[in-house]
């Protein structure tokens, strides 16, 4: 098995690190990294739904889909960020429990009384320190998982969506947990560049023939390329989710209105807004346009709504 240790931050480029090693490569890895804040959801989820769309659009806080399934995660630079990839036998390949054990193992070692929890958690007494998702690819699967080192959680909370009344849809909900960091409960660790080099320095031991492993100029211009044209865009990260409805009740300018929306493909195929002539006739433009609050924000302003952009989140 290789270890490779990402020095990238960057969760575009070190989410193509992980797809073109699964799909390119017959070689079994285990990565680590640690990326700069941003939410990383599910493969089948609606974006909007799952993350609090004006906290992380004011705070600049880029939302990824990741190619595997389950459910919402925080990232930041005190989560830690481990995946691996591995060939695997038909019929065998989701396993979580397999995959998450090297990591348990490891945090008992460390006098961290871990277990694996819930669908696809590693918990202490009981509260997350850690989600995890798959997806296969032919005969390999990849497993990746966070572990909460002394990541923000007044951050993680106001990214994710509490809320989500507002939305009908077929896509994966998330299962929202109690979490905690693992800061608070041990000091064995001093920071967490100590606690990666030894969770890796232990499961590297454990392994058989494992290696070191550092990607080629190649695969970095290729996971380059690939986070430019897959995971920087809104193509994947918003309109390959699935299709949703979205009903709210806004107040704008003093006047309560209903509004209802049909979003197939990131695009608003039905509008309809109830309260006003104004934007009951602005609705109509709304047709067609992505559901993004930079594109609804030109459109109302453009026709001269006395919209704020405070209200706009009103459509989100």
């Amino acid at each position: 098995m290789y270890f490779l240790n990402l020095e990238s931050n960057d969760p575009y480029f070190n989410l193509a690190v992980e797809e073109i090693l699964l799909k390119n490569s017959n070689e079994e890895y285990l990565i680590l990294g640690i990326n700069s804040p941003s939410v990383i959801i599910g493969k089948h989820q609606s974006a909007h739904k799952e993350v609090n769309t004006r906290f992380v659009y004011e705070n600049t806080i880029p939302v990824l889909r990741r190619i595997s399934g389950g459910g919402t995660v925080f990232h930041d630079e005190g989560n830690l960020n481990f995946t691996f990839i591995r060939q695997s036998e038909t019929g065998k390949q989701v396993d979580f429990r397999k995959y998450t054990l090297p990591v348990i193992e490891f945090l008992n070692s460390a006098g961290v009384k871990a277990k694996f929890g819930g669908k696809n958690d590693i918990r202490v007494e009981g509260v997350k320190i850690s989600g995890n998702a798959e997806h296969v690819h032919r005969n390999r699967v990849l497993h990746h998982g966070t572990i909460l080192f002394n990541a923000s959680l007044d951050l993680l909370s106001n990214a994710l969506r509490k809320d989500t009344s507002c939305y009908s849809t077929r896509a994966v909900e998330s299962n929202p947990s109690s979490v905690i960091n693992l800061k608070e409960i041990t000091e064995r660790f001093k920071d967490i560049s100590e606690f990666k080099a030894e969770m890796m320095g232990f499961i590297f031991n454990k392994m058989p023939d494992p290696a070191r492993y550092r990607l080629s100029p190649s695969e970095i211009k290729e996971a380059d390329s690939l986070a430019e044209s897959k995971y920087k865009t809104w193509e994947w990260n918003y309109a390959y989710g699935p299709d949703y409805s979205f009903k709210n009740i806004l107040k704008i300018d003093g006047i309560m209105h209903t509004c209802s929306l049909l979003v197939k493909e990131g695009i608003i195929e039905k509008c309809f807004i109830e309260g006003s002539d104004q934007l009951m006739s602005v609705s109509k433009l709304l047709i067609g346009c992505r559901h993004m609050v930079p594109d609804i924000l030109k459109v109302l302003k453009e026709e001269m709504t006395l919209i704020t952009d405070e209200e706009i989140y009103h459509f989100f």
